[in-house]
């Protein structure tokens, strides 16, 4: 999604940092912002951050900003969606929307007011089971009508034009340009 970015773009395991900045934040932007400013301190280099989720309606928004910790700490990705369809079991139908929603910040030296954030939402809808075999966490379970698939269905390509991490990086894209000149 960056690649046309005249920059080199490395991983946080490429920079050699081992720690691990805590998810702390009540939010996605609260979390995207701890970690691009911690990272973009243990580096010394401008750091792109993200955090995401699932929310469902049904749920009152749960899992949220705990989605990759949903049901607790060990659970397996599979274990986390079958918790989530154990709780919709009774919910039927349009009342099992749902949606997609990431926050990406950008930290560090030359970002204006030290720090940027963008969100990104999909809306979609919740399977009665597990379908596609691609993506992570909740995509076998999240539906999009307009594609008439789950996520996990979708080619990485067509996943990065639609997902919500897909809309918030594009909305970043004008700040980085004008960042890297």
């Amino acid at each position: 999604m960056l690649g046309d970015l005249k920059v080199d773009l490395v991983g946080l395991d490429a920079t050699g940092v081992a720690d691990e900045v805590a998810e702390t934040g009540s939010s996605y932007e609260d979390n995207a912002v701890l970690k691009a400013e911690g990272y973009a301190k243990l580096t010394g280099e401008m750091v792109l951050a993200d955090d995401s989720g699932l929310e469902v309606d049904a749920l009152d928004g749960r899992p949220g900003v705990l989605s990759a910790r949903y049901g607790g700490p060990g659970l397996t990705d599979e274990q986390r969606v079958q918790k989530l369809l154990e709780e919709l079991k009774d919910v039927r139908g349009w009342k099992r929307t749902a949606r997609f929603r990431a926050v990406v910040a950008i930290a560090g030296a030359g970002v204006p007011g030290g720090v940027q954030t963008k969100e990104g939402v999909v809306e979609g809808s919740i399977a009665h089971q597990p379908i596609g075999k691609n993506g992570f966490g909740y995509d076998p379970v999240f539906w999009i009508a307009s594609q008439a698939k789950t996520t996990a269905e979708l080619s990485g390509d067509a996943k990065d034009a639609l997902s919500h991490r897909g809309v918030a990086v594009r909305k970043m894209l004008p700040v980085l340009q004008q960042i890297l000149g």
